[in-house]
């Protein structure tokens, strides 16, 4: 008797266990509506250009099993969260700190905390080689030709192609323009490539190495128009807070930001951010200059 009831637990455990399957369509184009994290407001659009840096943190476990443009999450997939970026575009990432830079498919709304320009799969922090705390500082640039053709074919209707069989080569490189060469390349294997399948532009997962260039943190707000609105800000909300205005291009116009800081640890400009953040300031964010 005894052994019958075990045998049904058992059986009835095994069956509680299985996750259901997803029920998945193909992968979508995705903008979303503006949307408040940690008392950042985030407004996502449609970018053509599109190169920032800032914080970077990892997809943390136990989150959503679809991407924000319906795709199964991957930890093991060379992707990542934009809290603004169309769904899905394709980015290089560039560790600031070790210069390890790669090619990321974003594809999944985040990360949820302030301050954070960009999360990575488990995956890619691991390439990337993230500190143990997993926030690093990064540069994240959209790669405009690529995210355009991406989206154009999801429009189009989904085009699916397996992950690339090639070997990832990791290289050392002088900064861009100079005329140094490259150092010896390091094969990494193949299933390092690519989560299981990727939409049209595929991923080589190679990792090219730059020389570092961290630099001190800043608190910003950022995008005014006339530089006297961006003094009256820092000096009404921003009073008794060491704080510049300095000029910014967004490509088409010089605009104006308020930064904060400098501040030299995560620490510090977290608790500038929320100082920030609660007088009242909603477009704040982390950079690294």
């Amino acid at each position: 008797m005894n052994r019958f009831i075990v045998g049904i637990f058992v059986a009835l455990s095994g069956c509680m266990q299985q996750a259901p399957p997803l029920n998945l369509g193909p992968p979508k184009f995705f903008i979303g509506n503006p949307f408040q994290s940690g008392g950042e407001w985030r407004y996502p659009r449609t970018f053509n250009q599109y190169d920032v840096t800032g914080l970077a943190t990892i997809i943390p476990d136990g989150g959503p099993a679809v991407t924000a443009d319906n795709e199964a999450y991957d930890p093991n997939a060379l992707a990542a969260q934009s809290p603004v970026l169309q769904l899905p575009a394709i980015v290089t990432i560039t560790n600031l700190v070790n210069g390890y830079a790669m090619d990321v498919r974003v594809n999944d709304r985040g990360p949820d905390n302030p301050g954070r320009v960009i999360a990575v799969t488990p995956r890619v922090a691991q390439l990337l080689n993230f500190p143990p705390g997993g926030v690093v500082e990064v540069e994240v640039a959209l790669k405009g030709q690529q995210t355009a053709a991406l989206d154009g074919a999801l429009g189009q209707g989904p085009k699916l192609t397996a992950a690339p069989e090639a070997n990832i080569q990791a290289q050392s490189l002088a900064p861009p323009g100079s005329a140094q060469t490259a150092g010896p390349a390091q094969d990494l294997t193949p299933q390092e490539a690519a989560g299981p399948a990727v939409a049209t532009v595929p991923l080589s997962g190679q990792i090219t190495v730059y020389p570092p260039s961290p630099g001190p943190l800043f608190v910003q707000i950022p995008g005014f128009g006339r530089e006297g609105d961006a003094f009256q800000t820092m000096e009404q909300q921003l009073y008794g807070i060491p704080a510049q205005v300095v000029p910014t291009f967004d490509g088409s116009r010089t605009l104006y930001a308020v930064n904060a800081g400098p501040y030299h640890s995560v620490e510090d400009a977290d608790a500038a951010l929320q100082q920030i953040l609660q007088r009242g300031v909603t477009d704040a964010d982390i950079i690294v200059r």
